[in-house]
């Protein structure tokens, strides 16, 4: 690092002044002090750790600054409310310069300007790897929050986009460049790479789809598979799951195809989609579907639907089969 941490500090404080009246004390102080809306306040913190969750040599301080604030506020879309404020601490290693970090937290600004909402400031430190750890407020109205533990067996699962995208995205990004050269001028193979390095987070449709009815939601990061677990879990009940409906990214099993990958897997098991997961009444599907489309030219596609208990997977044979919660897990030691 070519700064002191305060002389950082300050130029930092350069970067992010003045930029939302609302914010009565900015970076510089103990704390942030904000002006605070009406209903309940949403928070949410996530970690970019470099080597475990980005590699410098394919990332840029631009993207990951973008993808940190994004990662955070589709938390906050999960829950249907609405982010406000983010405060992000970083620990920096030796391998990177004040020029470096303040391209990240252009990327941040840049997010932060996508969802409406300030950065206000944070923390630094020293690390042998670096490390940005992003928390996010938000807000939603009193008991419009919508938790993964409401399910209902007979509710379909439905998804919002289509998945896949970022899984094959960082296949093609981490991809030998011989063996991708020809597929990198395709306009999938950048819908991919956008979809691993800028995540859109689906804060107007998980707040469409909590008006709709929806009776548990949660965003994919950590793939299809595991995350409905997860949601089955805190619901108590188990997910029948049809292969042949899930929505494919374009692009997906191109990539597969070039790199010897299973594109189900992708779907199924990749993560870092930061779609929504959510169920519905099944006789609500239909205008949340129109609803999402006429506002957001976002699909929305039915992919199963709760039962008793279990997680099962019926093939495009029509065949039922354990649906294993396979996706990332930062302990999985297999």
């Amino acid at each position: 690092m070519d700064l002191t941490e305060d002389e950082l500090v300050a130029t930092l404080r350069r970067v992010l002044s003045g930029r939302d009246p609302r914010v009565l004390v900015g970076p510089g102080d103990d704390a942030a002090v904000v002006e605070s809306g009406a209903g309940n306040l949403v928070l949410t913190t996530d970690m970019l750790v470099e080597g475990v969750h980005f590699d410098r040599s394919i990332t840029s301080a631009r993207d990951l600054g973008y993808k940190s604030i994004a990662v955070n506020v589709s938390d906050v879309a999960a829950m249907a409310a609405s982010p406000r404020y983010a405060m992000a601490s970083l620990a920096l290693s030796e391998a990177v310069d004040s020029a470096w970090v303040v391209e990240l937290y252009g990327g941040m600004l840049e997010a932060s300007a996508e969802y409406a909402l300030s950065l206000v400031g944070g923390d630094l430190s020293r690390a042998d790897r670096v490390v940005v750890a992003v928390a996010v407020t938000g807000e939603v109205a009193s008991h419009m929050e919508v938790r993964r533990g409401g399910a209902r067996v007979g509710d379909a699962i439905v998804v919002t986009g289509a998945l896949g995208a970022a899984a094959a995205g960082l296949l093609l990004a981490r991809a030998e460049p011989p063996r991708v050269a020809s597929a990198l001028g395709e306009a999938w193979a950048h819908g991919l790479l956008r979809a691993h390095f800028r995540p859109v987070a689906r804060v107007g449709e998980g707040q469409t789809l909590a008006q709709a009815g929806a009776t548990a939601m949660m965003d994919i990061s950590d793939g299809l598979a595991l995350d409905l677990s997860r949601l089955c879990s805190e619901s108590d009940v188990g997910a029948r799951v049809r292969v042949g409906t899930l929505p494919v990214a374009e692009g997906v099993r191109e990539a597969a195809a070039l790199l010897g990958a299973d594109p189900l897997q992708l779907v199924l098991s990749g993560g870092e989609d930061y779609e929504l997961l959510a169920t519905l009444d099944a006789g609500a599907v239909e205008g949340a579907r129109r609803e999402l489309d006429v506002r957001f030219g976002v699909g929305l596609t039915v992919v199963g639907e709760i039962i008793q208990e279990g997680l099962v997977e019926v093939g495009e044979d029509g065949h039922e089969r354990r649906l294993e919660p396979k996706g990332w897990d930062h302990f999985d030691r297999n």
